[in-house]
């Protein structure tokens, strides 16, 4: 019997599905990545979605018409109970389609190696009840979801962005951060975005995401392979039982562990930087 096929919408010439690929096809799931512009009319023959960053913003079907699809799609998703991940764009696409709201971050950009906190909540979720409490994970974007979808539970926060991670309805999950990059195309993506890091410690920013990734692969990698059981058996999830976002406090939130995320966060800006008003050319 062949592997699940998933669906990979790669929104992004430059951000590809990565080692989340090497990661599928180890776990028994057949990747199918295919361009935003080519992304089919329905998930029909895709046992799973997956949905990538971009530059791009997640509302700007004007510029990009085939965004409208992309959000049909995870609409369908959420609703045939399709196995879907959102990672960066694809994440604030989620939400966006569904009834949540993504806009400039009002608190600031995040860039490179970060920190984000699980809440309690994540204990009972089948893909981040085994997560570190503080993940490792890779961040780029300038916008945010400042607010999550009806009936959505946020999983993961950070001081910077308080919806790192949610679910939606019984099988799909979606991410602020990114978790399929490599050190190489991070450094890419710093030079793209150049102008907009101006009065960064670009420096340390690199150094730390090259460092990070060995940690970000050992702690996401087993999340994907959990995440491709899920697509071989999605009837093994049982049915989600809603806890407000409100009540989600952080699992552990001792002023000690907000400090130090928070310090993480700031550590590569330099005093006084304001948000950047121009968006990035590489934005998710």
């Amino acid at each position: 019997m062949p592997d699940p096929r998933v669906l990979a919408v790669r929104n992004d010439p430059d951000d590809p599905l990565g080692p989340v690929a090497d990661w599928l096809r180890d776990a028994g799931v057949e990747p199918d990545e295919v361009p935003g512009p080519e992304v089919p009319d329905s998930l029909d023959g895709y046992a799973g979605l997956i949905v990538l960053g971009g530059y791009i913003g997640a509302n700007d079907e004007a510029e990009h018409p085939w965004l409208a699809r992309v959000k049909t799609l995870l609409r369908e998703a959420v609703t045939r109970e399709v196995p879907t991940l959102g990672i960066c764009l694809g994440g604030q696409l989620l939400a966006a389609a569904n009834g949540g709201r993504v806009e400039r971050s009002p608190d600031g950009p995040e860039y490179g190696a970060q920190l984000v906190a699980k809440r309690t909540v994540a204990a009972q979720d089948p893909l981040f009840r085994p997560l570190p409490i503080a993940p490792d994970v890779i961040q780029w974007h300038v916008d945010a979801i400042t607010r999550l979808p009806p009936g959505a539970i946020e999983l993961a926060s950070s001081p910077v962005c308080a919806n790192q991670a949610f679910r939606l309805g019984r099988l799909a999950w979606g991410l602020q951060f990114h978790i399929e990059t490599t050190p190489e195309l991070i450094r890419r993506w710093a030079v793209d975005d150049a102008r907009a890091l101006e009065g960064y410690d670009l420096e340390a920013i690199l150094r730390r995401s090259d460092a990070a990734h060995a940690d970000v692969a050992e702690t996401w990698q087993p999340f994907i392979a959990e995440f491709a059981a899920i697509v071989r058996d999605p009837d093994a999830v049982p049915p989600l039982r809603t806890v407000p976002t409100s009540t989600a406090a952080p699992l552990t939130d001792p002023a000690a562990i907000r400090a130090a995320l928070a310090a993480e966060a700031q550590a590569a800006r330099a005093p006084l930087l304001p948000m950047p008003t121009v968006r990035p050319t590489t934005d998710d």
